[in-house]
């Protein structure tokens, strides 16, 4: 620690001190102390080396590889936040890449506006396919219970074996008025006549027995099973209607519902991956500033993360340290002021503030800790990377 701003008073004080102790020792020691107001002026420094650095910069690069197609700037140009700074090749089909994600976005969500239109017509319809599985589940139970009792009722029935006496009846009229011709030949046509009416009578009265015989039976064994199973069918039926019905009857089918989510979540997510792989096309300004140095030139091959050229804001200077101790930066803090000088200007001293000091000591020889100053302004002529002397003020 070195001390400034000594006083012409208390340097003449110490001479006359010595001076005057050695002629006589009966004259008493004059001590200079804080309380006479002697030293009051006296302000603790530390001292470091340092260098000017911009207060933002950086070495830009692209996320993706590729050729360099255009670059858009040259050093010394300043340029401003999100400008546009360099251009890889190939952003013609990342462009349509992020078209055919729009497209596809559009359709999932247009797919989902129709699941929540169709809701009151779906239900519409479940509810008209209710009512039927309804009434043939009924019409089923109804054909089944039959089975249990004749074929036909007792209309039917009476209908049946009315038709049986009328053929009876007919065919004994036949056969009566055969007999009359019977003993003709067989080539007599009135013989044939009354035969062939005879013949007829007989197949009609055969077919009115057999209805009557068959209504007054009952469904055979497979009949039953056959009614059964109609009856099961159609309960199935009528379950899988209800199913339907309630899930309309609260909106929208859950599951189509999920689906159509997912999938206009999915192209939301596709769309934006299209998006930023297009943005990676592009190298933009993260910050306004000056272009310090570019290292590529148009159709070289970059690799991701290679840097492509150095951007700085030499509009906000800040002084550096490179030396300064573990038992210096010990004591002082953010919020100290400073006083900086530089080689480059010999009388010029900049006032300033310690804006940053490092949690961690730099590497190489020696513990040293970096600490940034801020200049209360920036003077003329004052360049990145010009070495600059920084006394902090400490006060213990």
């Amino acid at each position: 620690m070195k001390f400034r701003k000594w006083s012409g008073l208390v340097l003449s004080i110490i001479i006359f001190t010595v001076f005057f102790t050695g002629c006589s020792k009966d004259v008493a020691e004059v001590t200079p102390t804080a309380e006479s107001g002697v030293l009051d002026d006296f302000t603790p420094i530390v001292s470091a080396t340092g260098k000017v650095v911009p207060f933002e910069w950086g070495k830009l690069s692209f996320l993706n590889s590729g050729v360099i197609q255009e670059i858009l700037i040259a050093e010394g140009d300043i340029v401003k936040t999100d400008q546009e700074l360099m251009i890889l090749a190939g952003s013609g089909q990342m462009q349509a890449a992020v078209t055919a994600a729009e497209l596809e976005l559009i359709s999932a969500e247009k797919a989902l506006v129709d699941i929540y239109d169709n809701v009151e017509t779906a239900k519409a319809q479940a509810e008209v396919n209710l009512a039927q599985a309804r009434i043939d589940l009924e019409d089923e139970i109804e054909e089944r219970d039959k089975k249990d009792y004749r074929r036909v009722n007792d209309a039917t029935l009476d209908g049946i074996r009315a038709d049986y006496i009328l053929a009876e009846d007919a065919l004994e009229d036949a056969e009566e008025y055969f007999e009359a011709f019977a003993d003709r030949a067989e080539d007599d046509p009135e013989r044939a006549q009354a035969l062939s009416a005879l013949s007829n009578a007989q197949k009609n009265r055969d077919r009115a027995l057999y209805n009557l015989n068959y209504a007054l039976g009952k469904p055979d064994a497979d009949e039953v099973a056959k009614a059964d199973a109609l009856v099961l069918l159609a309960q199935a039926r009528l379950n899988d209607a209800e199913s339907e019905y309630h899930k309309w009857e609260s909106g929208p089918d859950p599951k189509q519902l999920e689906v159509a989510e997912a999938r206009v979540k999915n192209g939301k997510a596709q769309l934006n991956s299209a998006n930023e792989i297009l943005m990676q096309q592009s190298l933009k300004a993260p910050f306004s500033g000056t272009v310090s140095e570019v290292y590529m030139r148009s159709d070289e091959w970059v690799v991701a993360g290679q840097p492509v050229l150095m951007l700085a804001n030499l509009e906000r200077l800040q002084v550096e340290t490179t030396d300064l101790s573990e038992i210096d930066v010990a004591r002082i803090k953010i919020g100290d002021k400073a006083e900086i000088s530089f080689d480059a200007f010999p009388e010029l001293l900049v006032q300033g503030t310690v804006t940053k000091i490092a949690p961690k000591s730099d590497e190489g020889a020696g513990v040293n800790y970096k600490v940034l100053v801020e200049l209360d302004h920036i003077p003329a002529g004052l360049r990145w990377g010009m070495t600059a002397f920084v006394d902090i003020e400490v006060h213990e």
